[in-house]
């Protein structure tokens, strides 16, 4: 993994509580084949996602947000 290519947010000012300066990624274990995978890290107070293929695009969750979303698609919602 390039971590050179992990863009933050600048708006984000909120204290980084993790020691290590770069997202530590863990692939989807859903995800098959090369560059089409979904990749998850806690970093920074958030929960950051990317798509393998453009590391650079990342989003961030809140924690509870992203448990919500979890729980929503393991219950089968569509969330619309």
């Amino acid at each position: 993994m390039n971590t050179s290519q992990v863009h933050e947010n600048p708006h984000d000012l909120s204290p980084n509580p993790n020691p290590n300066p770069y997202p530590r990624w863990r692939k989807s274990s859903y995800s098959v084949g090369e560059g089409q995978c979904v990749e998850v890290a806690a970093w920074g107070g958030l929960v950051r996602l990317r798509e393998s293929d453009d590391p650079s695009a990342v989003i961030g969750a809140a924690p509870a947000v992203w448990a919500a979303f979890v729980r929503g698609v393991k219950a089968g919602s569509s969330g619309g």
